[in-house]
């Protein structure tokens, strides 16, 4: 009997998980060795499962799916990573494929579309859905743009801006990365000059708008709110 290629969901909301399980388990030549919620446990659970394939939502609590994607091929360059996320503007895809991921696939996509990406990716291809691969050729073809302010931050930057919009204080920031809580204040400064923002709600809005947390989080409805 073949091997079957080993499959870890990475994604945070539990309906989506048991969609994607569903439908994975409908190719025989598919298992599922793992979810993880997070993307710290998905990084962890690539180490546990040592899957052929990681199918990574973007937007999840603590470390994101680009930080684990980043974090997963530095220590296990042969996985491949499916990206399955609601996120379509050039700098998610750009900044995705650049991390290391193998494929890139919006939720919209039908389960055809879906299943034939991961088998694309697991055969060793670079997997664009189509909207993703206009959005590569506009980016390449916009010669002389000026930088957003976005493109601007560093990756300790987004880090920090998405922990803020999550709600947690310096001191849960700085014991979460690791770092001194004067430098997590020296990045959160540093974020309010490059954004042009000056409050807590402020940077929350625009964390929110880029997609880091979900417009659901108890902390971006207070902000919404409050904006």
């Amino acid at each position: 009997m073949a091997a079957r290629n080993r499959i870890l969901i990475a994604e945070d909301h539990t309906l989506v998980r048991e969609g994607l399980r569903a439908l994975l388990l409908t190719q025989p030549g598919l298992e599922i060795v793992a979810e993880a919620d997070n993307g710290r446990d998905a990084v962890r659970c690539v180490g546990e499962a040592a899957p052929d394939l990681v199918l990574m939502d973007l937007s999840m609590p603590g470390m994101d799916g680009i930080e684990a994607i980043r974090e997963i091929k530095s220590r296990f360059p042969k996985v491949r990573i499916l990206v399955l996320t609601v996120h379509m503007n050039e700098e998610y895809i750009h900044t995705c494929i650049r991390s290391g991921a193998n494929g890139y696939i919006v939720k919209d996509a039908t389960g055809e579309q879906f299943l034939g990406a991961v088998h694309d990716v697991l055969q060793g291809h670079t997997y664009l859905c189509s909207a993703a691969t206009e959005k590569i050729i506009c980016w390449y073809a916009k010669t002389g743009a000026p930088a957003s302010p976005w493109m601007s931050l560093t990756h300790r930057e987004r880090q920090i801006l998405k922990l803020i919009a999550e709600g947690q204080s310096n001191k849960a920031m700085a014991k979460f990365l690791a770092i001194s809580p004067k430098t997590v204040e020296k990045h959160r400064a540093n974020l309010m000059v490059k954004l042009d923002v000056h409050s807590t709600a402020g940077l929350t809005a625009y964390a929110v708008q880029r997609g880091l947390v979900d417009r659901g989080s108890p902390m971006s409805q207070f902000t919404n709110s409050a904006v």
